[in-house]
């Protein structure tokens, strides 16, 4: 089987493993949830807020895919996908250095974030928050 297939393949099951639900809660806890709440304000519609759900899910996935690929959280790729990430929290929200990089630790430390990006790929929550630091550091 060439790398290409299993990519596929493992891009496949790792959507599998993201229903729609976890998703859902994904996106509400790191949107709506801890020090950068103040800053959230919902005015979305509910399809919009179903497709802020579908583009985070596949964000997760991405960097899940990159992860478990053996990409390193400072490769050009995964490095795109924070820089996507980071322009999806636009639409929300513009966050400092700091402030990006203080949503990205929620997904390390205990909480409702780190627990769901671990059900998602073991150590999902430590790569994507290293990939974050990494691109804020260069460019915020």
């Amino acid at each position: 089987m060439t790398n290409q297939v299993q990519g596929i393949k493992r891009q496949a099951n790792l959507r599998k493993k993201i229903p729609a639900y976890r998703a859902t809660l994904l996106y509400t806890s790191v949107m709506k949830f801890g020090i950068h709440s103040e800053q959230y304000q919902n005015n979305h519609s509910k399809e919009e807020e179903q497709k802020f759900t579908q583009v985070f899910g596949e964000l997760t996935s991405e960097f899940a895919s990159k992860m478990t690929e053996g990409d390193q959280a400072g490769d050009e790729s995964v490095q795109a996908l924070v820089k996507q990430h980071y322009d999806f929290i636009l639409q929300f929200w513009t966050p400092t250095k700091e402030a990006y990089k203080s949503l990205a630790m929620s997904y390390i430390l205990p909480s409702s974030y780190r627990d769901h990006y671990e059900d998602i790929e073991k150590g999902l929550g430590k790569f994507h928050y290293d990939a974050v630091c990494i691109w804020a550091d260069k460019n915020l």
